[in-house]
């Protein structure tokens, strides 16, 4: 009886070793080796300083042909490849890849390589039609120094950059440098949709603009985009032309008058109709900004009118490419 106690004493102390072993089977185990190998590579990249960012090109893995054709779906357009293609291709570097080229033995007649500058040329002057076309179609009664100046903000070169970066041309543009500059996003784009334009007719390069251009006037400000100067005198012409009568600033109220915390309300009035109202530190501040108010009011370009419709449909007729 005794044997028999001390068996099962022997085999109950070896159940929580069963258990312990299991437990350090489980746990995950790191080699010796894995921490000074990552000290070490640390230590060499911070001894060689910040390397230069590598074109995607220049992996092995890279297919030009796929990524272009890829390109092309995800905006949901049919492009032709070799239109695609040279619309990614700077002029900079056609030259250079001739001049290699030509030092390999290549024959003359296939050392031309077509660059995107007639392309760029073409897609730059589509969106300037087709944006002002838009906008006057949105904004019919702003004056044209708006609508120049809001064209100008869409077609500018940080606007496009930003767009181009953000459709994914940045790893597709062949050039001399990378990463690819503001202007070579920029006009990457503008060829891009030169190409869209040859290869699925001038409707898709019009709705190609629409929603990828004119599309970033959504939630924006338009008095950050254009501020009249001299709005007290542009009012004012604007109402002897409609005939509203002479423009006539008042004080409405103001409060800490002799204090730096002095506040001033402005009316801005013609024929006995209130046309806007501002404040300011000051009286021409106040007057300033109550008539860039009324312009608002006039201009319909209040932050509370009706947003931009961007599922229009413009017909090529109504938009001016000559």
């Amino acid at each position: 009886m005794s044997f028999l106690r001390s068996v099962a004493g022997v085999l109950g102390r070896a159940k929580p070793l069963e258990s312990s072993t299991t437990g350090l089977q489980a746990r995950r185990h790191i080699k010796r080796w894995v921490s000074p190998t990552l000290r070490e590579l640390a230590h060499r990249q911070k001894k060689l300083g910040p390397q230069k960012p590598e074109a995607r090109s220049g992996f092995v893995e890279w297919n030009q042909r796929s990524e272009l054709f890829a390109f092309g779906k995800r905006l949901g357009e049919s492009f032709e490849l070799s239109q695609l293609q040279r619309a990614f291709t700077e002029k900079s570097f056609a030259r250079r890849e001739e001049d290699r080229r030509r030092q390999l033995g290549i024959e003359e007649a296939d050392l031309q390589m077509l660059d995107n500058s007639d392309l760029v040329e073409k897609g730059q002057h589509i969106a300037k039609a087709y944006v002002e076309a838009f906008l006057q179609h949105q904004l019919p009664k702003l004056p044209k120094e708006g609508l120049q100046a809001i064209t100008s903000f869409l077609l500018s070169t940080e606007n496009l950059a930003r767009v181009s970066f953000h459709l994914g041309t940045k790893d597709l543009i062949n050039s001399t440098e990378y990463p690819p500059s503001n202007e070579s996003l920029a006009q990457s784009l503008q060829a891009v949709i030169g190409a869209l334009a040859d290869s699925s007719g001038i409707e898709r390069a019009f709705l190609f603009v629409r929603d990828f251009i004119c599309t970033q006037l959504n939630q924006k400000d338009l008095l950050d985009v254009w501020t009249p100067q001299e709005p007290l005198q542009l009012l004012d012409n604007i109402c002897k032309e409609r005939k509203l009568g002479e423009v006539e600033p008042r004080l409405l109220g103001d409060c800490g008058k002799n204090t730096v915390l002095a506040a001033y309300q402005v009316g801005i009035y013609a024929n006995r109709q209130l046309l806007g109202k501002g404040f300011g530190e000051d009286l021409k501040t106040a007057t300033e900004t109550a008539a860039i108010d009324a312009l608002q009011s006039i201009f319909d370009t209040h932050d509370n009118r009706r947003p931009f419709d961007f599922s229009i449909q413009l017909e090529a007729k109504n938009v001016r490419l000559g």
